[in-house]
Parts: structure tokens; sequence; C-alpha cells
């Protein structure tokens, strides 16, 4: 079981480097071939915020990797999560489990009986 447990291990390890370098590559590159600015909402990016800017994958695919960078722009974080989301509601995935309840709290639900009180 020890040894099962140590190659398993071992191939997890491997994949994450590779996925690390893979992600290193193209993502240095996609910085050198664009500008730093968020193709969705226009933000500019210097050395002090590139952290949050991101390479996304126009087709999803993310070992389509060409040199052109013809499969990639640069999004913010926040533009990136949002293209994520829009491609899960699309296809039906939406996790309604952990969203919060609506609201149902209404404050303004009496104000017509405590307005008549005052007069």
């Amino acid at each position: 079981m020890a040894q099962t447990n140590d190659r398993l291990d071992r191939v997890v390890l491997e994949a994450r480097r590779n996925a690390e370098k893979r992600e290193a590559g193209y993502r240095a590159q996609a910085l050198k071939l664009f500008p730093w600015v968020c193709g969705r909402c226009a933000r500019e990016f210097t050395h002090a915020n590139l952290q949050l800017l991101e390479v996304h994958h126009k087709n999803g695919n993310h070992d389509d990797n060409p040199p052109d960078g013809s499969n990639w722009e640069l999004l913010c974080t926040y533009c990136h999560e949002h293209e994520h989301s829009k491609l899960k509601d699309m296809a039906g995935r939406v996790d309604t489990a952990g969203a919060p309840a609506a609201a149902t709290f209404n404050p303004f639900a009496d104000l017509k009986a405590r307005l008549a009180e005052k007069k």
C-alpha cells in the first residue's frame, strides 16, 4: 500500500511541476507579446501589480499554446474569473447549493403603518 501511495505522490508531483513549467513558459511569452492591459476592462498594469494579470486561453485548452499567442488574451484576475464563470453558467453547471439564499427581509414592509402612527 505504501508503494502505491509513493508512486501516486510522485506522479502527482511530476504533473504539477510540468503544469507550472508550461504555465510559466506561456505566461512569460504572453507578457512579452501583449501590452499589460486587461483585454476586457482595459485596466493597465505595472510591475507592482502584474501578478493580477492572467493569461486566458480563448479556446479553453491550456495545452494549446501557439508561439504567436493567438489562443491567449491577458485578463485581470476579476475579468478572468468572470470569463470562466460565464462558461460554467453556459454549460449549466452552476453550483446553487453553495449560493446564499435570497434575501427575504424587507426593511420597508411596515413603513406605511409606522408613518400612520406618527400622525
